[in-house]
């Protein structure tokens, strides 16, 4: 259900991670940099201008479509192809991807007939014609394309005459989320890959529509004039009004209600979209949460808001019907991000997803629905009471130095060094073997990160309360120095960080990226003792790691 190459897959794959890896991809299968492709359009972390390819043949095949037809690549020649490698059951990048194919074509106008859209089933376990029927349905394509499924080796084939990775991880489908664009003669022209990001849909569907375009006869008018400058996102620390789709006990009209999110009151947040029905019974679970909407009433714990994520809904309708069709009225409001900017600052990266912050707009804890599975009002209930009670680097920089004072000098040293960033990769290498006599904690982090953002507060207390013991170190993975430094001023910790580059992280964990943030454990001895993937969720679980493989114990 994630769309990733050459990653170990955890609950937060890193934006910027996936960018490098299938970047290197794309160069390889054009024999060019993909910084040549990139230097056309304004840079944008998260749109992918595309990479040219070698001019050969498409690699042609046959499978089955959602109608159960045969259906070939050669058949679609005369038209531009826009080839997607799509996941049955993906809730991360692919339906991102579809949606930007789908409005690619639009942009064209009438000229759109000359453009088809294909998919290939990228997932191993999901390959029936029930399954590609049920992705196009929910996603509102069941005649806007032709999703193509097969057995298993005869998908297998489609995938190594692409280059797409397909694999298990964690009981998870990791794949490379690839579109190619195929001209009307059936030659290979470019190679596009998805970056996580809802508000970029449309600037990536414009990305697409011009390079159709200039591949059709009298190259066709785009009906699109949008800047390719990154969409600034809304984070919990900046107000935002919603629309409201549902409120209370009914159903409100489309031009009735607002719900104002913000700092000055806590809040649990659930992003989600109608068509997460295709892997989770969401109907049912959100008729659940009226329980955890009661209890937090009655215990003032923080309400509870939906927010319906409009960029990847397949119409207007969907969320209204879908809501209609709920087994009780909701007791708590449902709202809709309109561009994809409030999901992209509270830092969703799959769906659903559940995000918990706090009265000044910090993101406390997250529970990425898709991996980690629904809670029960009581369970849920509980998470948010831990999260809440968290000290999360409350102390003020003035009493952590209070704390802190009198530690070893090769530990003030690090201390007198907070919020700085410092050398990189070889400078970091360097700090871990001359900390030698200590136990160290690196976490590796990148300011546009949301789980990263969530747990820095963690490790601000946890460097606090262990800071005489334990040297405390960040890297600083893929980022603009610029926003780190701003990130580090706003959550101060009592400790530097090293910007290294996402190739740097073998030198720290030999299987490479297993997510970000990542957490990387040394003994005294200066031995690489284990490696947290994926955020900390709670105190309790930084600081049993910190004794286990720190403190040996201790």
């Amino acid at each position: 259900m994630r769309a990733s190459l050459r990653i170990r897959r955890g609950p937060v794959i890193a934006v910027v991670v996936v960018i490098a890896a299938l970047a290197a991809l794309a160069a390889v299968m054009s024999g060019s940099s993909p910084s040549s492709a990139r230097s056309a359009l304004a840079f944008s972390p998260t749109l992918d201008p595309g990479s040219p390819l070698p001019d050969r043949a498409a690699p042609n095949f046959t499978l089955t479509d959602q109608f159960d037809r045969p259906i070939s690549l050669t058949s679609f020649r005369g038209k531009v192809v826009l080839l997607d490698f799509n996941d049955a059951q993906c809730t991360t990048i692919c339906p991102l991807t579809t949606t930007a194919m789908v409005d690619a074509r639009r942009m064209l106008g009438s000229a759109g007939s000359k453009v088809a859209l294909v998919g290939v089933d990228a997932n191993k376990r999901a390959i029936s014609i029930k399954d590609v029927r049920s992705y196009s349905e929910l996603h509102g394509m069941t005649h806007a394309w032709e999703f193509g499924t097969g057995p298993l080796t005869q998908l297998e084939r489609v995938w190594k005459a692409y280059g797409i990775s397909v694999q298990i991880q964690g009981g998870q489908i990791d794949h490379t989320p690839a579109l190619y664009v195929i001209s009307p003669q059936g030659r290979l022209v470019r190679l596009y890959l998805t970056q996580m990001s809802y508000s970029s849909i449309n600037q990536e569907a414009q990305i697409l529509a011009r390079e159709a375009s200039k591949l059709l006869p009298g190259h066709p008018a785009v009906n699109s004039n949008l800047s390719y400058k990154p969409v600034r996102a809304i984070t919990p620390a900046q107000h935002a009004t919603l629309r409201l789709a549902a409120g209370g006990d009914r159903t409100l009209p489309a031009d009735h209600g607002s719900l104002r999110l913000g700092p000055g009151s806590a809040r649990l947040l659930l992003f989600f979209a109608s068509w997460d029905q295709q892997v989770t019974d969401l109907r049912s679970h959100l008729d659940g949460l009226n329980a955890y909407a009661r209890r937090a009433r009655a215990d003032r714990l923080p309400p509870l808001v939906a927010v319906d994520e409009r960029t990847v809904e397949p119409n207007d309708a969907a969320l209204p019907r879908m809501l209609t069709r709920l087994p009780h009225p909701l007791s708590y409001p449902v709202a809709v991000d309109p561009s994809g900017r409030v999901a992209d600052g509270y830092g969703v990266q799959d769906e659903p997803w559940l995000v918990l912050i706090s009265k000044s707009g910090a993101p406390l804890w997250y529970q990425d629905i898709s991996t980690s599975g629904w809670l029960s009002a009581s369970a849920l209930e509980k998470q948010v009471k831990a999260a809440l009670t968290t000290k999360s680097g409350s102390a003020s920089p003035a009493e952590v130095r209070r704390e802190l004072a009198g530690s070893p000098a090769a530990l003030a040293k690090i201390h007198a060094q907070a919020d700085q960033l410092l050398g990189g990769i070889g400078a970091l290498k360097a700090r871990i073997r001359a900390l030698r006599g200590y136990p160290v904690v690196v976490n590796i982090w990148a300011s546009w990160c949301g789980p990263c953002r969530a747990e820095f507060g963690l490790f601000a207390a946890a460097a606090a309360q262990y800071g005489q013991r334990v040297a405390f170190l960040g890297a600083d993975i893929a980022d603009n120095s610029g926003d780190a430094l701003a990130f580090m001023r706003r959550h101060q910790v009592s400790y530097p960080s090293y910007p290294i580059a996402t190739d740097d992280v073998t030198s720290l964990i030999p299987q490479g990226i297993m997510g970000t943030p990542t957490t990387v454990f040394y003994d005294a001895a200066g031995q690489r003792t284990y490696a947290h993937p994926y955020q900390y969720k709670s105190e309790g679980a930084l600081d049993s790691d910190i004794n286990a493989h720190a403190l040996g114990g201790n």
